[in-house]
This record gives C-alpha cells, structure tokens and sequence, in this order.
C-alpha cells in the first residue's frame, strides 16, 4: 500500500462504518462484507473483496487507524500537495517540515509521508510491513471444548501473489525503478522561491514501474488467497474463548512477519454436563431409600461411568466431587443429587410411605413454629 492511498482512499465509506466507529463496529461491518463478497460465493465481488481487506486492514490496527485519520485530517483542514487550495497562494515542501521535526511530526506523519513529499524521513511504505490479523470463527462440541481438538479452518485473506511472488510483475520479468522520479516516489517542481513536492504520477509514488504487470494481480502484487490450516485448540476453551495463533495471520509484505490469527470459540452444549470454570458439573437423581439409607450410585463421566458413595442421610442438593474427572489436569468433577419425588404412586408405594409416615412421627418443621414468635415480638 503507498502513502497516498492514505490520502486519495476512504477506507471509512469502504466498510460503511462512521469515522468515529468503535473496533468492534469496525470488526462486524468487516465480517458481515466480507461474507457477502467472498469470491466464492460471490465470483463478481473480487475487487470490491480487496477494497474492504485493504480498508480493514488499516482499520483494525490501532496505529494504522491513528496515521490514517491524521493523514486524512491534514489534507482535509487545506493542506494539498503544491500548495493552498487553489493553487493561488505558494505552498511549501511538506517534506522539509516531516524531516525538520524529526520524522516524528503530528504523532508518526513524518514516517508516512516521508516518502510521499519527499524529504530526509524514511518511509515505512517501502520497508516490511506486518500482514494484518485474520479472525476465523470455529464451533466445538463440549466434549472437544473439555479436552481440546484439531480442527481445520478455511480462511480467506490477501497475500503476496503467488504467481509474481509479491513483485507485480508477470513472470519472466522484473520491476524497475520509475524513469520519471527515478525511483525515489516522488517529483518535485519549484514556484518562485518554494520547492513542492508530490507522488509521481507515472509510478503512483510507489517509486518502480513493470512493464508488464503480473496477470495474477494486476500488478497489484497481492491477491485473494484461501487456505485451510490444522489449527490446535487447548484444551478448557469456554464458549467466547478467543484463541491467537501467531504469525498465522495475513501475509507481511516485504519481508515483514505475518499478522496473527484469532480464533473466536463456540461451543455447544451437552445435554448432561455444565462447565464452572475448569469444572464439569452434573445432576443426579437418587430415591428418598438412597438419599435416607444410602447407596452405590453409577454416574457418567466423559471417560465413561463410575460409582459414587452416597452416605446414608444424604440431603437433597448435596454436592459431591470426583476428583480429575473436569478439564484434564484441572478439574473436577461436582455431582449434586437431588431426591426424585415420584409423580405417581403405586397402591403398594402408598401404603409403604403412609407406614413410614406413621413409624417417623418426627416434624421437619417443628423449629419454625418454635422460632416464628421470637422473631414477631423482636
């Protein structure tokens, strides 16, 4: 990308966001476009596929984001190369005024226009850029969610054209530096006593020239590539998890590292087992004769069933654990009972319980009649 995109495009109106757009907003607007134009399923959607990664691509990257709006907003309070609005008034060399303060002028414009106006600045646009990162959305079981999984993912990005490796040119040929500007990017005329400075118009600033541009990218140097990766999630992911993988992001350009890619984590429901951090959790149902006398009761697990004691006296909602039964190497296991209360009795059923209850005499409610007086006269 050369320095004047950063002036002459509006990555903003690209993805339709407002430039006050949150990350997040940034992020839907990118997704939602991005699936409605995959080449794949939408052939006639390429460039328009490009011009939204290339917006997003600045967008989503904070420093980027601050260059360009700083960019854009230079340029739009009057500054234009050349000079003043209507060329009446002589301008001067943006240029000097970038290398005067050190390349660091209105927070980084020295670095991005260096090269665009000329100068002692050094200009990044030239130099390795860091390939932009890619999220990808991914939906596991429970059970691979608990344990961990491999699981392959199709992704779609822009990268260095594989058929002119990055260079724009159709193979069998080369770049060369621009004839006009002699590869420095920009030309450079004189008013009076003023030099001004601005992009070369045969090289578009980027400072070569092919003659013979790549058919893979139009001589862009980068394409719409899909790949599918093997990608590793540990194990314990929560839904909303997100994991980053780095370097397996977009394509660095010339030379530089490649971005990261993040993985959003879904993960569906079990129609037993509940998650407390790195706890599985289940509910067991015992009879009232298990829960008062006690039992030997057969749980599942996900590594298949195992017997748990129930003491005798158990109450309804007690929780037992049974330890490295969770998230591997983390987690337990927590069973609840609860007492199933049958909704219908057989004659024998009946008569065994109008036994006991005649046989255990004994008022659970007692206390609260006692205590309910106490309570009124405080």
């Amino acid at each position: 990308m050369s320095a004047r995109d950063y002036v002459e495009k509006d990555y903003y109106k690209a993805l339709g966001v407002p430039k006050d757009a949150s990350a997040s907003d940034i992020k839907k607007a990118y997704r939602k476009l991005a699936r409605d134009l995959h080449p794949d399923t939408n052939p006639g959607g390429e460039e328009r596929f490009k011009e939204v990664s290339e917006a997003y691509d600045v967008l989503s990257d904070a420093t980027k984001r601050q260059e360009y709006d700083e960019a854009r907003s230079l340029f739009g309070s009057g500054y234009r190369p050349g000079g003043y609005p209507g060329g009446g008034t002589p301008g001067f060399d943006l240029g000097d005024l970038f290398s005067r303060a050190g390349g660091q002028a209105a927070g980084g414009l020295g670095d991005v226009f260096g090269g665009l106006f000329g100068g002692a600045g050094r200009s990044p646009g030239r130099g390795p850029r860091r390939g932009a990162d890619v999220e990808a959305d991914v939906t596991l079981s429970f059970v691979d969610a608990v344990r961990g999984a491999t699981v392959p993912l199709r992704l779609t990005t822009t990268g260095p054209c594989t058929t002119c490796g990055g260079s724009g040119a159709a193979p069998g040929t080369t770049p060369h530096a621009c004839a006009t500007c002699g590869g420095a990017g920009v030309t450079s005329r004189s008013q009076g006593g003023f030099a001004f400075s601005e992009p070369c118009k045969t090289c578009r600033g980027s400072g070569r020239t092919v003659d013979k541009p790549c058919p893979g990218c139009a001589g862009e140097g980068r394409a719409v590539q899909g790949k599918t990766l093997n990608v590793r999630i540990p194990a314990g992911v929560a839904e909303g998890s997100k994991v980053r993988l780095a370097g397996r992001g977009g394509a660095g350009e010339r030379g530089g590292p490649g971005g990261d890619l993040l993985v959003n984590v879904h993960v569906t429901p079990h129609p037993l087992f509940g998650r407390k951090g790195d706890h599985l959790t289940l509910t067991v149902p015992v009879t009232f004769p298990e829960a008062a006398l006690g039992a030997q009761v057969s749980v599942p697990t996900l590594d298949g069933p195992v017997t748990l004691k129930v003491p005798a006296g158990t109450s309804s909602g007690r929780t037992f654990r049974v330890k490295g039964r969770g998230v591997p190497g983390k987690g337990d296991l927590l069973v609840t009972v609860e007492v199933a209360v049958p909704a219908r009795l057989s004659k024998e059923a009946e008569q065994a319980l109008q036994a006991y209850a005649a046989a255990a005499p004994d008022d659970p409610r007692a206390h609260l009649a006692q205590e309910a007086p106490m309570r009124q006269a405080q």
